[in-house]
């Protein structure tokens, strides 16, 4: 299985799924993890355009959906409901998690205690 972690420095767990800087891909296995990768963020539409726009927010999720399409689960502290949404519409269980940093949110899954707060989400 892998999960992509939203992280601006590969440490701590980013605010905003769509503007992050990058990703850590863990691949877990038989409740241990067993390869590491970070993926430059260079496909959400926030990225392209600088990554501070908030302006039209009909843009499409199908560069991110893409480039995440092989992780089973996603985490970020925050993201919108839009992508939240399509990415479990891609199956792939999308995570708004209270963890601060990637060592704490992977333990925290290893451990069976990892909570999704979508209501943490954000409507823009």
């Amino acid at each position: 299985m892998k999960i992509g972690i939203a992280s601006d420095d590969k440490v701590n767990i980013a605010n905003h799924f769509g503007r992050t800087l990058g990703f850590v891909i863990a691949e877990v296995s038989d409740g241990k993890i067993v390869a590491e990768e970070y993926r430059k963020n260079d496909f959400s539409m926030h990225m392209q355009q600088g990554g501070h726009e908030h302006g039209s927010h009909g843009h499409s999720h199908s560069a991110i959906l893409t480039a995440l399409a092989d992780c089973q689960m996603v985490l970020a502290r925050g993201m919108g409901r839009r992508i939240y949404d399509d990415l479990r519409g891609a199956d792939i269980e999308s995570v708004i998690t209270d963890q601060a940093t990637v060592a704490g949110a992977l333990e925290a899954y290893l451990a069976g205690t990892l909570k999704d707060n979508p209501e943490q989400g954000c409507e823009h």
